[in-house]
């Protein structure tokens, strides 16, 4: 780049005014609009750390389109010792209003090695914050004002410029006689004679102090969502590692009791949020009971990730202890609502548990603010009426009422979580299941009711993980 005191060669035609405002009207625009993807963003969560991230990626996009401006106003305006007093002002001059400390985020200099002169632009002054018109630092004197482990990059650009003739582009910080701490980026060359031999070295500093915070910023937003993401994908792989060692190991069907007349052939089926990554505190189970009876319960606890699923897994363990102590299912429901009242992590959680008596094909049940089974019947289906029961964990000494159903051979038993049911693209409710009686009627085992059940329900659109477990009563 020539120098603009002692380069001794014509210097070049600024571009054609035209075409810089073109360009500086194009910038504008560009800003605007980006500008206003980043007042949209402040809207948001600011807990999120991808939305931090993208905010700070528009604030520093912002900052390098106003730098843009500024410069291309400079081009258009020339150098200010260069510019006719009746030429068209650059944009950002100091008296414009629009233009606050942009101009004085570039200034140039130039070191005479012929005669030692220095000589600063008004610019420079600002960033420097020394006086207008104090003597410039010379290049012995610049070091003294850097901070210390950054004076060697000084030293290494101006001995590469003015021993060996290289261009100079770096970085450096300085402390104003303010105390403030800026960071400067340093661009030049050397300015030869007509000899070849170096007469001069001249450079353009710009304040990079805001742009560095803002890359700062991002790169910060950057790994803080990196973090994030490492944290929940080892999280959700702790929950689903957590709630495969508590739901049941059988797939396919389960037949109960595996001996004797009047068994019931289960399945049951497990389906994950289509609309969160994380995994609830949806459970089901069935066992056979010492005293030849068959427990089946599903339920759900409010919360996601490691808590809900560490939860579900005490739950489920007491209930199974006290299904196999004989208790039976009112009763059970109060004790796991003391259990949930008392444990270390309050919550909220709804569940159904049933007992079903092969020898008089009677099923007993209960439930704690949950939906009612479903009994399919000769094609049709039906909500069993719910006997009184509130949530788990919502009152102390709750009384959960208990009642019984006889079951005939063929008959279907539906139990699920209200995350099955519950849609976005549709209205919500059990009633829901009642279209695939029919399918249900055809059906050969309870496997074939469940795959009809995860065709139907198992798409896109629910809005929480769920749990579906169907017993078939058999001859």
């Amino acid at each position: 780049m020539p120098s603009p005191l002692f380069a001794d060669r014509p210097a070049p035609q600024l571009p054609a005014h035209d075409a810089v405002d073109a360009l500086i009207h194009r910038t504008r625009r560009l800003r605007g609009d980006v500008d206003a993807v980043r007042r949209d963003a402040v809207m948001f969560d600011e807990d999120d750390p991808q939305l931090r991230w993208q905010r700070a990626l528009c604030e520093l996009a912002v900052q390098h389109l106003d730098n843009l401006d500024q410069h291309l106003g400079q081009l258009r305006a020339g150098l200010p010792d260069r510019c006719a007093d009746d030429a068209p002002r650059a944009v950002g001059a100091p008296d414009d209003p629009r233009a606050g400390s942009l101009l004085n985020r570039v200034g140039s200099a130039e070191w005479n090695l012929l005669t030692d002169e220095s000589s600063w632009s008004e610019e420079l002054y600002e960033i420097f914050g020394r006086p207008p018109g104090s003597t410039p630092l010379s290049l012995d004197d610049l070091p003294s004002v850097l901070l210390p482990e950054d004076q060697p990059v000084l030293t290494a650009m101006v001995t590469g410029c003015l021993v060996d003739g290289r261009p100079m582009d770096g970085e450096f910080r300085i402390v104003r006689p303010d105390g403030r701490t800026r960071t400067l980026h340093m661009t030049g060359e050397p300015v030869l004679d007509a000899e070849g031999c170096t007469a001069s070295m001249w450079a353009v500093l710009r304040d990079v102090s805001e742009l560095r915070r803002s890359e700062q910023a991002v790169s910060r937003n950057r790994a803080s969502v990196r973090r994030e993401e490492h944290i929940e994908r080892t999280e959700h792989r702790m929950a689903v590692e957590l709630q495969e060692a508590v739901l049941p190991p059988w797939r396919g069907s389960l037949r109960l009791p595996s001996q004797g007349p009047g068994a019931l052939d289960i399945a049951a089926h497990y389906l994950p949020s289509e609309s969160s990554g994380l995994i609830g505190g949806d459970w089901y189970d069935a066992m056979e009971l010492p005293d030849g009876r068959t427990l089946l319960t599903v339920g759900d606890l409010t919360g996601h990730g490691i808590p809900a699923t560490s939860a579900m897994a005490m739950m489920l363990g007491a209930l199974r202890g006290m299904a196999v102590a004989g208790i039976e299912p009112g009763a059970l429901m109060g004790h796991l609502n003391q259990v949930l009242e008392t444990s270390i992590q309050p919550a909220l959680g709804s569940a159904l548990c049933c007992r079903f008596d092969p020898d008089t094909s009677i099923l007993s049940w209960a439930q704690a603010g949950h939906p009612a089974p479903l009994l399919f019947r000769h094609g049709s289906g039906r909500l069993l009426t719910p006997p009184d029961g509130m949530l788990l964990g919502a009152a102390s000494n709750v009384v959960f009422e208990q009642d019984e159903v006889r079951l005939y051979p063929g008959d279907v038993l539906v139990l699920h979580t209200d995350g099955l049911t519950r849609r976005g693209d549709r209205g919500a409710g059990p009633e829901a299941l009642f279209a695939l009686a029919p399918r249900f009627a055809d059906a050969r085992t309870a496997q074939e009711c469940v795959r009809s059940v995860v065709e139907e329900f198992g798409g896109a659109g629910r809005l929480d993980d769920a749990c579906v477990l169907v017993a078939r009563i058999g001859a």
